[in-house]
């Protein structure tokens, strides 16, 4: 998904596939990667039929989908992913504004990526170290999540 979310935003991004060394990638979600956890699992637990999938065990770990897409992309910031209880929007705004403190950092492709069960969230978006119309607050990234 969140691959998936950073083929949409960039899709016409100008030299997109150029090295970018100013851009972080910073993720946050709450499950990490147990819904892969658990069909990688599946793949083990019968000693009758035991056969490791490969394809899975890559994915569980969540930082995956950082990787993926800054090799996609050929981002050489940051990359980060964080674990959080719930969707804190206080947090993403301190973790993203201090991704800035890095003098290199000129923009954060930040996302909220919930895979777990029948929950499916995405939200996904670039924040920049420039003066823009939108605020980057709290309460914008609240609005943006709950509508």
């Amino acid at each position: 998904m969140g691959f998936i979310a950073s083929e949409i935003i960039l899709k016409d991004k100008e030299n997109r596939f150029e090295p970018c060394e100013d851009t972080a990638v910073i993720c946050f979600n709450r499950s990490a990667s147990s819904e892969i956890d658990r069909r990688y699992q599946k793949t083990i637990s019968d000693n009758k039929n035991y056969f490791p999938s490969p394809s899975l065990f890559v994915y569980t770990l969540p930082s995956i989908v950082l990787g993926e897409i800054a090799i996609r992309n050929n981002f050489l910031g940051e990359t980060s992913f964080y674990i959080s209880e719930n969707f804190d929007a206080k947090l993403i705004i301190e973790i993203v504004k201090n991704a800035f403190f890095d003098k290199a950092t000129r923009q954060v492709l930040f996302a909220w990526i919930e895979n777990f069960e029948e929950k499916h969230e995405v939200l996904m978006s670039i924040v920049t170290n420039e003066k823009c119309d939108m605020e980057f607050t709290k309460e914008q990234l609240k609005t943006l999540y709950y509508s």
